[in-house]
């Protein structure tokens, strides 16, 4: 697995973007500066967000999500109980 997280990735397991390894390794996004949680697609490439609504659901019984352009930045997230250093 290179060191880069992918320019584009999805959490739909429906998505042509979705790759469950890179997902369990833990991938952060940082949007405009601010490191947000509700993020279900991003593109860096493209500079777009697409951040969760809330609960909401679409008609097909998926989370409703509104896209953002801006500056994204994907990093790895440190392994949880990892030591540091590694």
């Amino acid at each position: 697995m290179s060191d880069a997280p992918p320019d584009r990735l999805s959490v739909d397991p429906d998505s042509p973007y979705y790759n469950e390894a890179v997902l369990e390794r833990g991938v952060g996004i940082r949007f405009k500066g601010q490191d947000k949680t509700n993020v279900e697609e991003y593109c860096v490439s493209e500079g777009w967000v697409r951040l969760a609504v809330g609960k909401t659901l679409d008609r097909r019984g998926k989370q409703l999500t509104i896209k953002y352009s801006g500056t994204v930045e994907p990093y790895w997230r440190a392994p949880e109980g990892g030591e540091a250093g590694e």
